[in-house]
């Protein structure tokens, strides 16, 4: 497929040129495509990566990942490089030399702290490299000539499985296919048993069938590359290591269902991976597994294009997705109707995840009963794990379903866990207690991450950090999410910083339970999940913050006065406001 422009890319394509997006760039893009001046600024303002004001020669997104993020050794690596160079955070220098800033996580949870330096990562941070870092900068040094070794990514590959122990060659599984006929290969993908992991678990043999089923004009392949879940970097390793396997697997989906287009949605933050994703692509093409009459077979047409996206959390929501592929902001639909019968462009759609499609990539090859051999009754086959945090080899771990978070913590390298998260923010907090229970659809289900937290952390200091992930992430659709998350970040704040009693807590548990129940999408659904089992299972972390009252109020007309104080240079008893609640 040719690739033709996309709107994320040509405002990204300005905004290197510019180092943000000038206002008057935005009408001429909405007339390059045919747009109202008022969608193509929405979609400007809706990602995180797109700026309307000018950004530093060094533009510099920290990752405050509670794995990747920016505490080394003791020392907040975020604060030391504003410092040295002079510039405070979330600013542009004056100079425009360099600009720093905070994001959520940029997927290299196995590498320690890390960042991004015009889009490119710098992984394994530490104070000896912030001050060489800003000597670099000051010198205006091209990142060429910065240490390589600063920018290389080791795939931490620590157990492999049913799908990493072999990989598949090139056109092996499309083979079989054409070899068996898709009525064949559909059938063996639903023996399979195999479910959708990204997290939600759909039947993939039932989703492929329901696509195919649909009248339409046109169908569509997606690949949802765009794991943002703190805490989650699976899809990175297998993007690197098996993208021949992702394009098989989407190629054998398309022939099953009557697709001739398919798309790769890669989040914003793997954009460095864009020129290999590409170079296989064309590999392929000139090998005749994509393109036109794929591997001699008339008829048979289908290529892949690659949209790289602007940094959004709840894009990695299939139906936002879909709205950010027709360059809209990525605003989750209301279903039904589904993708399978309603999704790209308004045609029947399959959005699966890397993983999930490598998977069936491989299941055309070898069966859906050498799949379903491996697991458990309700989750057959393997699961990828994405392990960091407190562990001694962080990385990725290949298992079958049913194996127990125990079992994993031996692995790894675990010792004095106090809790485990899994699936990310949105999945499951764990104590010592559950650690028995076992990864799988019926117990513990995740999209793939599993963050270690040993017993020298505060747990609640993690659920804060989780809580305004949220609501910085939130998309603003709907009310109960984009009011809710913010309630609860203000008023676990409240609690974290010993300023809550007894009634806030009770308010924490009220608020969860509206934005659970209330929100528009799987954010708002989930982004209570911290809290809720925070307070079940920690209750101690919260209690031993509060306050002996039954209340306080949430402004503090003290603290409020804290700048007066400090313009007025007065700091006697006279400066301060007693507030006596009792």
């Amino acid at each position: 497929m040719a690739e033709s422009p996309h709107l994320l890319h040509r405002l990204y394509e300005i905004q290197q040129k510019h180092r943000y997006i000038p206002d008057e760039s935005i009408g001429e893009v909405a007339d390059q495509f045919g747009l109202p001046i008022s969608q193509v600024r929405a979609v400007v303002d809706f990602y995180a990566f797109f700026y309307t004001s000018p950004r530093g020669d060094y533009h510099i997104l920290f990752s405050n990942c509670t794995s990747c993020g920016y505490q080394a050794r003791g020392v907040d690596l975020l604060q030391l490089l504003s410092q040295q160079l002079g510039v405070s955070i979330n600013q542009t220098r004056a100079d425009g030399r360099v600009s720093v800033h905070e994001t959520s996580c940029i997927g290299l949870c196995d590498h320690g702290a890390s960042l991004l330096i015009n889009g490119i990562p710098l992984v394994r941070l530490d104070p000896a490299g912030i001050w060489q870092m800003v000597g670099l900068i000051e010198s205006g040094k091209p990142l060429t000539e910065w240490p390589q070794a600063w920018f290389h990514i080791d795939n931490t590959l620590h157990k492999r499985g049913l799908l990493l122990e072999t990989d598949l060659s090139p056109g092996e599984g499309l083979q079989a296919l054409l070899a068996r006929g898709w009525e064949e290969i559909l059938a063996e993908i639903v023996q399979s048993k195999l479910r959708g992991r990204g997290g939600a678990g759909f039947n993939t043999g039932l989703k492929w069938r329901l696509c195919k089923e649909a009248v339409a004009e046109a169908r569509y392949v997606v690949c949802n590359a765009d794991e943002g879940e703190p805490g989650t970097f699976k899809d990175r390793m297998l993007l690197q290591q098996y993208a021949d396997t992702l394009f098989e697997g989407m190629t054998i989906c398309a022939r099953v269902i009557g697709a001739r287009e398919g798309y790769v949605y890669l989040r914003g933050e793997y954009r460095y991976l864009l020129p290999h994703l590409q170079t296989i692509l064309a590999r392929r093409r000139q090998t005749g597994l994509l393109g036109k009459s794929i591997l001699a077979k008339t008829g048979f047409d289908f290529d892949i294009e690659i949209v790289v996206g602007a940094g959004a959390y709840i894009c990695g929501e299939e139906s936002a997705l879909i709205e950010s592929l027709e360059g809209k902001p990525g605003i989750p639909r209301s279903r039904p109707p589904f993708p399978v019968t309603q999704g790209y462009l308004g045609q029947p759609t399959v959005v699966n995840n890397v993983e999930t499609f490598i998977a069936a990539a491989h299941i055309a090859y070898k069966g859906g009963a050498w799949f379903s051999s491996v697991g458990t009754v309700e989750s057959a086959g393997s699961k990828l794990l994405s392990i960091s945090g407190d562990c001694a080899a962080p990385g990725i771990y290949e298992y079958p379903f049913g194996v127990t978070l125990q079992q994993i913590l031996q692995d790894c390298g675990a010792d004095n866990v106090q809790a485990v998260q899994v699936g990310g923010p949105s999945g499951t907090l764990i104590d010592q207690s559950a650690f028995h229970r076992r990864i799988g659809f019926e117990d513990v289900s995740t999209g793939g991450s599993l963050m270690v937290f040993s017993d020298q952390r505060d747990v609640l200091d993690i659920i804060y950090q989780f809580a305004a992930f949220f609501a910085h992430e939130s998309c603003g659709f709907c009310t109960p999410c984009r009011v809710g998350t913010t309630l609860l970040k203000q008023n676990l704040y409240k609690i974290v910083t010993n300023q809550g009693t007894r009634y806030d807590m009770a308010e924490l548990q009220h608020t969860s339970e509206l934005v659970r129940r209330y929100s528009h999408c799987g954010l708002g659904h989930t982004a209570a999940n911290p809290i809720l089992d925070g307070l079940q299972s920690f209750p101690q972390f919260f209690e031993r913050r509060l306050i002996q009252r039954d209340f306080s109020p949430h402004f503090n007309l003290d603290a409020a006065l804290e700048e007066a104080r400090r313009m007025t240079q007065r700091d006697d008893v006279d400066a301060h406001l007693e507030q006596d609640i009792e």
